[in-house]
């Protein structure tokens, strides 16, 4: 059975190759999986996209949560790009320590993201892009409990070609703040996670990129940074296909490879995070 399936696997790779090239040039805005990269497009451009993100593992029991996310992106001027989004969320949750048991399909909520480019690789050392992305929820992310869930996700993306046209690096600074209520509580809950994410993708045929991403990252009780509640350290692989010349395709898994809770010597914490996370974003122009 394990052989078919990456019989499976490698025929389906395979068969993407011939469709990647298309390619002109790095365009790291779509690049990562799990980060940014500096690039927001061409004035005029606009593009959906379809993002499922899936995370998987607790300490204990089962624990699935997958989130679909669908988005429309616009270039209005140059080095601007905004971003609305609505987000559709599953949770299986069973015997997990702390979490309450939920089998739940819901609309979770909806988003809106803002970015603009300060510095341009092809004309700076590096690129520099800030980000900012604001977003209301009616489900928890990690619960699947009904709640009220406002939150900021700050980043702050610089990026780097190694080698013209053929290996790119990318660093993110992240801080996301947020405030929760549960339904029938009265008490807001505020919460922050805060941590940094590098990149290396390399093209190995035209419109055809193979590397990997690291992220650490620390989730504190309140938005000051001051009571750290756990930290973790994933990485994985990402590969991107150009599978024409409007379409796109990224694919990225991440392990968690360390981690400890706070007030804890274990190797990993999986009580603040999952211990497997993996995304597929599929992109149009039109």
């Amino acid at each position: 059975m394990r052989a078919r399936t990456f019989q499976a696997a490698v025929v389906s790779f395979a068969a993407l190759l011939p469709a990647c090239g298309y390619a002109e040039g790095i365009d790291t805005e779509h690049l990562f999986g799990f980060m940014i990269g500096s690039d927001v497009g061409n004035v005029g451009e606009r593009e959906f996209q379809s993002e499922t993100t899936g995370r998987f593992g607790r300490s204990g029991g089962t624990y699935r949560a997958v989130g679909q996310e669908f988005e429309l992106e616009f270039v209005p001027a140059r080095n601007i790009r905004i971003e609305v989004g609505s987000t559709f969320a599953s949770h299986l949750i069973g015997g997990v320590p702390g979490l309450d048991d939920q089998r739940r399909l819901s609309w979770q909520g909806g988003s809106i993201d803002l970015r603009y480019r300060f510095l341009d690789r092809e004309t700076a050392p590096f690129g520099v892009t800030f980000a900012t992305e604001a977003h209301a929820h009616r489900v928890e992310e990690t619960t699947a409990e009904a709640a009220r869930s406002f939150g900021t996700e700050f980043r702050l993306a610089f990026d780097r070609e190694l080698v013209p046209n053929r290996v790119v690096a990318a660093f993110n600074l992240i801080y996301e703040p947020e405030w929760t209520r549960l339904i029938g509580s009265d008490a807001m809950e505020p919460g922050s996670t805060a941590g940094t994410a590098l990149g290396v993708m390399a093209q190995l045929l035209p419109g055809f990129l193979l590397g990997g991403e690291a992220r650490y990252l620390r989730k504190y009780e309140g938005i000051s940074l001051d009571k750290l509640t756990g930290q973790a350290l994933f990485v994985g692989p990402t590969a991107y296909f150009q599978l024409s010349k409007s379409s796109r395709l990224t694919a990225s898994w991440s392990l968690q490879a360390w981690g400890r809770p706070a007030g804890s010597a274990t190797g990993l914490d999986l009580v603040n995070f999952e211990r497997h996370q993996a995304r597929l974003v599929f992109g149009v122009n039109f």
